[in-house]
């Protein structure tokens, strides 16, 4: 079966017009009048120039770039403290069925206590020793092994017990450290990106409606002049490989969503992140992957740019901070960044890490 294909023409096309990642950073702001002094008549902004556009626009992407980076720092984060938040939740299922059976053992041992005293406290052996009957003696020896081997038994549980219920509270305490630290990673991340995000939007509303338009014109072209000098490198020539039955799947899922906004740590349905729409899209497929671009660059087989197939993710920018899904005819299908929706792209409009292929 394939994978979503487009005609190459069509493609090209599509993708050209397409929106690349972009970036935020500090904003330029109109100084005030200084008190005492009469205001100066207001005057119509100086229009900036393509090039000054062009330095707005490079600083606007880098940091959405950081806003990216921080944003799989912070996914990570959380999706630990999940994993460590499961794994207490079990480890105080195991910590109350220890507790339940120390106390039953200690019932037991309890029990056989009294008894003993019950007897006034002589020995087994010197009552057997006593007994005329050789079978009542015979037969009280035996009961007297079993007995002792199942006292010897019962203690060995009875400390064993407690042995487990020591190494649960370690570990509970350990994670709970753990589990901490990743909340605290989680909320640094989470100012962070809330940081770059905020100097990239003030940038963008010192920028009157035209330069919008023109910053926006100049993404596409920034993102068109990659795309073109990938594919006039010659490599989707060798690019032909036919999507798997869940590669095709993946696919399906991840263009079904275009058009919904990229929202950082979003994982559907309303709204994505890069990594977020990977994984769900592959989770839709039928198979589990890393949540995170970083981990799904890390832990995912690798495949060359060359025999990529639809399905397989590119992993993008020497960090791995982004990521999106190969279409075929030299597309992806991705979340941009804040302000932008899923949509599809250039494969080649981003520098490119890596492909990475869930289903090998």
């Amino acid at each position: 079966m394939t994978g979503k294909r487009y005609p190459t023409v069509a493609a090209v096309a599509l993708v050209c017009a397409a929106t690349v990642l972009a970036a935020p950073g500090t904003a330029f702001a109109n100084p005030s009048p200084t008190p005492g002094t009469s205001p100066t008549p207001r005057t119509s902004p100086i229009p900036r120039t393509d090039t000054s556009l062009e330095q707005v626009r490079e600083e606007i992407d880098e940091l959405y770039h950081d806003a990216g980076v921080a944003t799989d720092a912070y996914n990570a984060a959380e999706e630990k403290a999940e994993k460590q938040s499961e794994q207490i939740v079990e480890l105080a299922k195991d910590i109350a069925k220890g507790q339940a059976k120390l106390k039953k053992l200690k019932a037991r041992a309890g029990a056989a206590a009294r008894a003993q005293y019950r007897g006034g406290g002589m020995p087994s052996e010197a009552k057997l020793m006593l007994s005329d009957d050789p079978g009542q003696f015979l037969d009280g020896a035996r009961r007297m092994r079993q007995g002792e081997k199942a006292t010897k038994g019962m203690l060995t549980e009875l400390e064993r017990t407690q042995d487990d219920l020591r190494i649960y509270a370690k570990d509970a305490t350990a994670r709970w450290t753990k589990l901490e630290a990743n909340r605290k990673s989680k909320a640094a991340a989470k100012k962070k990106i809330k940081r770059k995000i905020a100097a990239a939007e003030k940038i963008e509303s010192t920028l009157e409606k035209k330069e919008q338009e023109r910053l926006r014109k100049l993404e596409e072209a920034a993102a068109r002049k990659k795309q073109s000098a990938w594919v006039s490198s010659g490599v989707l020539k060798d690019i032909d490989g036919k999507s798997s039955a869940r590669g095709k799947k993946a696919v399906e899922f991840a263009t079904a969503q275009i058009g919904k906004p990229y929202v950082w740590g979003a994982e559907g349905p309303g709204s994505y992140d890069c990594s977020g729409l990977t994984s769900q899209a592959w989770a839709a497929a039928g198979r589990g992957i890393p949540r995170t671009s970083q981990e799904q660059w890390k832990q995912l087989p690798r495949v060359d740019v060359k025999n990529m197939r639809p399905g397989d993710l590119i992993i993008y920018h020497s960090d791995a901070s982004h990521v999106g899904m190969y279409l075929g005819d030299g597309a992806i299908v991705h979340a941009p960044r804040p302000g932008r929706n899923v949509t599809i792209a250039g494969a080649g409009s981003m520098q490119i890490l890596g492909v990475v292929r869930p289903d090998t």
